[in-house]
């Protein structure tokens, strides 16, 4: 496991919100077994949220691997249900409900007597034609600050190789402080990755916000004006290019934020000088700070 930047009994945001990688089903079960033995060993409730894995797999899985899962269900220690069920409750992918229900979550399994709530979400559902999918992005910047700095949850995302396409697959496990199984890429995409800053509610834009990333820096825009943080970041030391419309959408996030402060401006290149110059009126909810 690899932490990129720098509780559940004190760890870090960053360790608990994790995104692991896998091409087969050897490298699933590798990745599934123990954190399983290690919630139960805890005293955690455990839960996975399967989507391209059928749930008798998951249970075979354990139990191929000793580990006594149907007793677990039984007890309510394991559950094991759908994405259908949690993250695409209502035929649709609402990240502000998705926020919501860690809470409740975390709550009804303390409140069961568990030390903590552990789980595992399959994340394949993304690739599906889905109404909200294209908010997937948002979600997992946002709950890096908005539910892992808040609660002791922790959570793996499993992102299954074989079923998303590698650029998004890169976008989705870089929005991600800590990631496991991640492979070498054969080559540097062209492309935005956007990560949350650690320590601080924020973000990070690396590589190029233009045309190609319109989707990606519209993601990082609606991350950044749903923050509930009164102070919010935007690191661009990273960026090889900003284009204009890119800057629009940073400053119309700027504008619709909740706590109605100016948006902390990081690092800001060259351009975005330039660009305030002849369009002043995108500057006015940004403030450019030192580092």
């Amino acid at each position: 496991m690899h932490a990129v930047c720098g509780s559940h009994d004190g760890e870090a945001a960053a360790d608990r919100h994790v995104a692991v990688e896998y091409s087969t089903d050897d490298e699933w079960a590798a990745h599934l077994v123990p954190f399983v033995r290690a919630g139960f060993d805890r005293g955690e409730q455990v839960q996975y949220f399967a989507d391209a894995t059928d749930p008798g797999l998951v249970m075979r899985t354990l139990a191929d691997h000793g580990i006594d899962a149907d007793s677990a269900v039984r007890r309510g220690q394991l559950v094991v249900t759908t994405a259908d069920e949690t993250y695409l409750s209502g035929d649709r992918f609402d990240p502000d409900a998705m926020i919501g229900l860690w809470g409740r979550a975390v709550e009804a399994a303390l409140g069961q007597g568990y030390g903590n709530l552990r789980v595992i979400g399959e994340m394949s559902w993304g690739a599906r034609r889905i109404t909200g999918t294209e908010r997937l992005l948002e979600y997992e910047l946002r709950i890096h600050h908005e539910v892992f700095e808040q609660l002791p949850l922790l959570a793996w995302c499993f992102y299954d190789r074989r079923l998303l396409a590698p650029d998004a697959l890169d976008v989705l496990t870089g929005a991600h402080l800590t990631r496991a199984g991640a492979v070498p890429r054969s080559h540097a995409r062209p492309g935005l990755s956007v990560t949350p800053l650690a320590g601080r509610p924020g973000f990070r834009l690396s590589g190029s916000a233009g045309y190609e990333s319109r989707r990606a820096a519209a993601s990082a825009s609606a991350a950044l004006a749903a923050s509930p943080a009164q102070d919010v970041t935007l690191d661009l030391s990273c960026l090889d290019h900003l284009d204009v419309a890119a800057l629009a959408e940073i400053a119309g996030a700027a504008r619709r934020r909740p706590s109605g402060t100016p948006l902390r401006l990081v690092g800001a290149p060259p351009a975005l000088h330039r660009m305030l110059e002849l369009f002043p009126e995108l500057g006015t909810d940004l403030h450019e700070v030192g580092q």
